[in-house]
């Protein structure tokens, strides 16, 4: 393990923080459970993900030095979203001249920050949790914490420490589920074929459970199965990994 009880600013992210607060507070728990002092800043806001992938530079930027003052001084920044995470490690250096401070700032915020599973395995060197979950369980890889944070054996190697939980890999666990943020906004007939794809090799593996690491790919896959009258259940990586089997699944009435 490294330092003694590292300070982590959690950034509970915009979905998150709106559509589902358990992942939040099952982030907290497997921190602190790992030894983290975890504090959630209250300045924080969008990443600026969703205007940098549209083109907004100015209100990207905007966002970045606003995320940068927000978790300055902390030992990790850690994320329950690999798309979050992916936009301040890999993009918000992008954003701003190479020799400047606000370019400093970026990359060395960049240096600190994690997606919560990368982290526990990676920095914290967590290799099983305490919890169970009863559920035969299918895992997808969302596109930015595969693409650009090379997450993929980590979750699965948690999750099968779950006891209860029997994963049965998909076929293409790896291809996009059509959310892309604004892309399933901007081209939906497009992304409502892949999505098509999506659920019937979610559904040839005979899950009842589909799990991930990103609410926005969780919400676009969730909307379809319960248009569709699916039975199967739809969870973030964090809740099935501290054991939380009170909150409903996504999609469903809070």
């Amino acid at each position: 393990m490294p330092e003694a009880r590292p300070r982590v600013g959690l950034f509970v992210t915009c979905l998150v923080d709106m559509m589902r607060p358990s992942i939040g507070f099952a982030a907290v728990k497997l921190l602190e459970d790992a030894g983290c002092r975890v504090e959630v800043p209250d300045t924080q806001t969008c990443c600026g993900q969703p205007a940098y992938n549209s083109g907004d530079k100015a209100d990207a930027v905007t966002l970045a030095r606003n995320i940068i003052a927000a978790f300055r001084g902390f030992d990790y920044v850690v994320a329950p979203s690999g798309s979050c995470a992916g936009m301040i490690v890999k993009h918000y250096p992008e954003l701003f001249a190479e020799g400047t401070a606000d370019h400093a700032a970026a990359v060395e915020l960049g240096h600190r920050t994690y997606e919560l599973v990368s982290f526990l395995t990676r920095v914290m060197k967590v290799q099983k949790v305490d919890a169970q979950f009863a559920a035969r369980a299918t895992y997808h890889d969302s596109c930015s914490g595969l693409r650009e944070l090379g997450i993929s054996a980590e979750p699965r190697q948690l999750l099968a420490s779950v006891e209860g939980v029997s994963l049965r890999e998909m076929t293409d666990s790896n291809v996009c589920c059509g959310f892309g943020g604004t892309f399933c906004v901007k081209y939906p007939d497009i992304s409502d074929k892949m999505l098509e794809k999506k659920l019937k090799h979610i559904a040839d593996t005979g899950a009842d459970t589909l799990i991930a690491g990103d609410l926005g790919c969780l919400m676009n896959m969730a909307g379809k199965l319960k248009r569709e009258g699916s039975a199967i259940k739809v969870r973030h990586v964090a809740e099935v990994l501290a054991g939380d089997m009170a909150t409903p699944s996504i999609g469903e009435a809070e």
